[in-house]
């Protein structure tokens, strides 16, 4: 190939969850009903080829909603690092907080963040911007994932998907890892300060902890998972792209004590007009 792209192909084509228009029917719903709520990259294309015959995207948009996707996901990598520096802080040094997680502190953070994202993601499509696509240009998918992307090349694609997953796989174990060791560090560290420690920091984990498994559980079943499913797949990949994204602030929201007073207090003037009327 002389290193030349020699790209034929303009679009690719969404095989999709289900051919079935019940299923689409439902899953119409249930995406937008979320998307709603949320801002998702991959949940609008999806929604936008649900009833269409020809389930379409374009080269470029292919490219692009790669580089969103994995550039979203490696800065989310790096915000839960931050937020277990943030719980760290309040947990073990709560006298020293305000000075330690300061505005300059958390721009820095939130900086490094997309930082790591983008590093990531430009990463990634240096190892296909450049392949020839000259056929084949079906995904079994809802949205373009990068490894059936790279197997639609007309070429030798076997060390690009290995070199792909290792990318990947780098940067989600390495964030689990860090994070799996800082909760080692709070629980061990409340304990020694106070009896009534470990209660607390558990508390004040169990946000984070439940975000970090929604965010890492769909990405370590789908890596130790031995029986290949591009169903499951799908599955998988429609739970991370919407849900997950719906759940991480409802999460948040539910822990936090004026937004609970808040929700609490509407209700009760719900009761009461119905109560009324």
């Amino acid at each position: 190939m002389d290193g030349a792209n020699l790209s034929v192909v303009s679009e690719f084509v969404f095989l999709g969850p289900s051919n079935s228009w019940v299923i689409q029917l439902l899953l119409f719903l249930f995406s937008s009903a979320f998307y709603m709520a949320i801002c998702s990259i991959a949940a609008p294309k999806m929604i936008y080829t649900l009833f269409r015959k020809r389930k379409a995207i374009s080269f470029g948009g292919c490219i692009t909603q790669i580089f969103f996707i994995h550039a979203v996901g490696g800065t989310e990598m790096g915000l839960l690092i931050a937020m277990a520096f943030d719980r760290h802080t309040a947990i073990c040094k709560p006298l020293h907080y305000l000075t330690i997680v300061n505005p300059r502190i958390c721009i820095l953070i939130l900086a490094a963040a997309w930082i790591l994202g983008l590093i990531h993601s430009v990463a990634q499509l240096a190892f296909v911007i450049d392949l020839p696509f000259c056929g084949p240009n079906v995904l079994d998918s809802f949205c373009c994932d990068l490894l059936q992307l790279i197997k639609l090349a007309c070429t030798e694609t076997n060390r690009l998907e290995f070199m792909v997953t290792a990318n990947s796989g780098l940067i989600s174990v390495g964030s689990f890892s860090i994070l799996i060791i800082s909760y080692i560090f709070i629980l061990v560290t409340a304990q020694k300060h106070s009896s009534g420690g470990l209660s607390k920091a558990v508390s004040t984990l169990s946000a984070h902890v439940s975000v970090v498994v929604l965010v890492f559980g769909p990405l370590i079943f789908f890596f130790i998972w031995p029986f290949p499913s591009s169903h499951l797949d799908n599955i998988f990949a429609i739970f991370d792209a919407i849900l997950t994204l719906f759940l991480n602030p409802v999460i948040y929201t539910l822990r936090n004590k004026e937004m609970k007073a808040a929700m609490k207090k509407l209700c009760h003037q719900l009761v009461s007009y119905r109560k009324m009327s």
